[in-house]
């Protein structure tokens, strides 16, 4: 019985020693719920002696945290974060660059263009207007074709989109306007495009599902969360204004400062690879890597073409100037 019970303890303390002796990686990340754990998932099983650990806000507030630890640093690793977001953590000189295995393989264009890179493209996402059919025709709304469509009176409190403060989908709105439109006219067109918000909310899915439910008829946001809704069901159609479409990365980056450097270099491999890019691609209509995204239904086929030149360096530099100027125009309008 002592013997059996000997044996006991040191099983069990062995396996206390072996949980013990995991290395913990702390992982910010804005990614959507339902794509943390498949990633989590598998790079444990390849990395048994890793557990990653995540902090998960919307774009807006992770950046918001990271700027605000940069004198005490806690994350080891950004992961599913905007490219425009870590392009400013860069600026500040906050991550690490590091050429993750088999980077060459990726598209060198989706991933940061300093050689090594300081931080690697997962995905592209782009805004796209959801439209909910039933509750469009309730109202008599027309369906719109392009963003200027979005200003006319017909669809006064009709709207819901994204704030820029909060969200990198309403950020990638904003300075897409302000660069294929021009600054005063970007400008311009928001003022009109506020007359017909009814609020802007702190998160990029949140308007589609808002219009899935039928809440609001029409909410920006972009295609991840129009896609999923559409497969449940949803009465939503999904409009790429033809204008073109503003656009960013989630993206991969290591923190300089990271205790687990090792640790923090191999989630960045995983990230790389094959078989994450074929994770990412299960909601994504253009990845990294070459030849594993998917046709995705409601994603049209030219959906590369219709996005409009995006210059991450200007969005990261202008940013606190860009949403000062918009929270004095439109912030009395933020969800609470």
């Amino acid at each position: 019985m002592a013997l059996r019970c000997l044996v006991a303890a040191t099983v069990t303390l062995g396996a206390v020693q072996f949980a013990q002796a995991k290395t913990q990686l702390l992982v910010y990340t804005a990614l959507e719920d339902e794509a943390m754990k498949p990633y989590k998932d598998a790079f444990e099983k390849a990395n048994p002696d890793i557990e990653i650990r995540w902090v998960r806000d919307s774009t807006g507030a992770v950046t918001a945290k990271l700027l605000a630890e940069k004198n005490n640093p806690r994350a080891d690793v950004v992961l599913g974060l905007a490219a425009s977001s870590l392009t400013l953590l860069d600026l500040q000189g906050m991550l690490m660059p590091y050429s993750p295995k088999g980077f060459d393989s990726l598209t060198r264009k989706y991933s940061d263009a300093n050689t090594p890179p300081h931080w690697v493209g997962m995905d592209v996402w782009g805004a796209t207007v959801c439209y909910n059919r039933v509750e469009a025709e309730k109202r008599h709304l027309p369906k719109p074709t392009s963003w200027e469509d979005l200003t006319k009176p017909v669809y006064k409190g009709m709207i819901v989109m994204p704030s820029p403060v909060s969200s990198g989908t309403g950020y990638l709105d904003v300075t897409s306007w302000l660069q294929t439109f021009g600054k005063d006219k970007g400008w311009q067109y928001m003022d009109a495009l506020d007359k017909n918000v009814a609020q802007y909310v702190h998160s990029g899915s949140k308007p589609c599902t808002l219009a899935g439910t039928g809440e609001f008829p029409i909410g920006i946001s972009f295609e991840f969360r129009g896609h999923e809704l559409q497969a449940q069901g949803a009465p939503i159609d999904l409009i790429f204004p033809k204008e073109g479409l503003g656009w960013d990365m989630e993206a991969t980056g290591i923190m300089k400062t990271t205790r687990q450097p090792d640790a923090a270099k191999k989630l960045a491999d995983f990230m790389a690879s094959k078989e994450a890019n074929e994770i990412t691609a299960q909601w994504w209509a253009i990845v990294a890597y070459p030849g594993v995204a998917k046709k995705l239904s409601g994603i049209p086929d030219n959906y590369s073409e219709l996005l409009v030149k995006n210059d991450f360096t200007w969005s990261a530099k202008n940013r606190d100037a860009i949403l000062e100027d918009w929270q004095k125009r439109y912030g009395n309008k933020e969800q609470k």
